[in-house]
């Protein structure tokens, strides 16, 4: 197993940063930009990945009140993630995202993970700054 978790402010306030964040009609502009989410019946969702052109089914739940993502692979347990928006101040806020890989085999490389957590974060704060 291996887990990675980042952080980063934003400047703006937690509901806007987490309104922004479960968008799923926007969700792909902040994601690791080969990945690609398909709503079906929610929670489930169909999450396909550029690099090997696969589709995975997943699960996918927000929770506004906690300001709380979750999301996983929906056919095994092999992935698990989650994303929390902390109010800092009524324009400041810190978003935490945490992965999980459950597959003891074939990690995915640590440095590649964090690099992916650290461009998608960068990516949020620029979609709040812009117009919905």
């Amino acid at each position: 197993m291996s887990e990675h978790e980042r952080s980063r402010r934003i400047s703006a306030s937690a509901e806007q940063v987490f309104d922004r964040a479960s968008d799923l009609d926007s969700i792909d502009r902040w994601l690791p930009r080969d990945l690609h989410v398909r709503p079906d019946d929610l929670p489930a969702v169909t999450v396909h990945e550029d690099e090997t052109g696969r589709d995975a089914r997943g699960l996918f739940q927000a929770e506004r009140d906690q300001l709380r993502m979750e999301w996983g692979t929906r056919d095994d347990d092999s992935y698990a993630g989650w994303l929390q928006v902390a109010g800092i101040s009524p324009q400041e806020s810190e978003v935490t995202v945490h992965l999980s890989f459950f597959e003891e085999e074939h990690p995915p490389p640590g440095e590649y993970v964090e690099r992916a957590l650290d461009e998608s974060l960068a990516r949020l704060a620029e979609q709040v700054r812009q117009p919905a």
